[in-house]
């Protein structure tokens, strides 16, 4: 009995194991999604030229030895320098490339939030041209009359 469950455990792994081991290896579109063409700048994905043929080759190459995406993207930084990879290193100069657009964000956030509560103790919120009462004024005599004029004018 003990002997059949350490075979059936031992099936199971054996089973597994492939698809471990093919989770584990870098495929050629994930790669391109997270590099650059350094010739033309964008995705390596959406890159057409020479170039980026021949780091496609290059890419391929380094999974036809079974290199892990951090193994090949390190030979890529290797061979072609930082500017190849699509997200900077979290860490150093290139932290800022994260940090700088999340403080801009805040200090916007910030200025539009003082602007709105000057612009409402001001009176600007107030909704119409009574003054702040919250309440259009209501027109002069003068201004009355003539709507009533103008009022009778059509046949309503």
């Amino acid at each position: 009995m003990r002997a059949r469950a350490a075979l059936l455990a031992a099936l199971v792994l054996a089973l597994l194991a492939p698809a471990a081991a093919a989770a584990e290896r870098a495929s050629l579109t994930e790669v391109e999604k997270q590099v650059m063409c350094p010739v033309c700048g964008t995705l390596l994905q959406l890159a057409e030229s020479p170039q980026a043929q021949r780091e496609r080759v290059f890419i391929n190459n380094l999974i036809g030895e079974g290199k892990s995406e951090g193994e090949i993207k390190d030979a890529l930084v290797a061979e072609y320098g930082n500017e190849v990879l699509a997200l900077p290193p979290e860490s150093g100069f290139s932290l800022s490339a994260y940090v700088v657009p999340i403080i801009a964000l805040l200090v916007a956030a910030a200025a539009l939030a003082i602007g709105v509560l000057r612009w409402r103790r001001a009176g600007g919120g107030s909704g119409g041209v009574g003054g702040g009462s919250g309440r259009p004024a209501a027109p002069s005599e003068r201004d009355s009359e003539r709507l009533d004029a103008d009022l009778a004018r059509y046949d309503l």
